[in-house]
């Protein structure tokens, strides 16, 4: 009986998946993004957000401990270099995994997983974006005694005194009579302002 084990053995023997899921690590972390099945995907997620966290802090020992799940020189460089950086300030939550559909061949459900740091389009689409701001129902603006909410000083540098122009007087539009002359209806002369 299996009761309490959550991992998916993916239908591999031991020494298959772990493999299996060493070669996907190296693949992401090289690649940045994989399509493979959800199932995968989900089981890729357990396997790689440990190894990403070790990454943080470059040390000989996590150096090790990463080349020992990844088998693999280049990744592990990539990953101590590039990745780390980017993924420094993040506390978690490293990868992202995208549903894709199904396959042709089986009907596998198929899915997209990504380092979330690396997701370029994603990144510049958030920047043009403007910082939420959160709202609350919940009170408001302190008031004071005359039910006015205080405002901060206003400094004199900080907003110039600028004088004002004096009004110019727009052309007045054209009368009937004018319109008569022109032969124009005073419907289209308004249209032309």
């Amino acid at each position: 009986m299996r009761h309490g084990k959550k991992g998916n053995h993916l239908g591999r023997t031991a020494s298959h998946r772990k493999a299996m899921l060493s070669n996907m690590a190296s693949s992401l972390i090289i690649h940045k993004r994989i399509e493979t099945t959800l199932a995968k995907a989900k089981e890729l997620r357990k396997y790689v957000e440990p190894l990403l966290t070790r990454a943080k802090e470059d040390s000989t020992h996590n150096r090790r401990v990463v080349f020992s799940y990844l088998n693999d020189k280049e990744s592990t460089k990539e990953l101590f270099g590039v990745v780390s950086d980017k993924i420094a300030s993040r506390p978690g939550g490293y990868t992202r995994i995208i549903k894709l559909g199904s396959r042709l061949g089986d009907a596998a459900e198929t899915a997209l997983i990504e380092l979330v740091d690396f997701n370029d389009a994603l990144l510049l689409a958030n920047a043009d974006k403007p910082a939420k701001t959160r709202r609350s129902r919940r009170g408001g603006a302190k008031k004071d005694e005359t039910g006015v909410a205080a405002a901060a000083p206003v400094k004199k540098e900080d907003h110039p005194v600028v004088a004002e122009a004096e009004p110019v007087a727009d052309e007045a539009p054209a009368t009937n009579d004018e319109a008569a002359e022109n032969n124009e209806s005073p419907e289209s002369t308004t249209e032309k302002e």
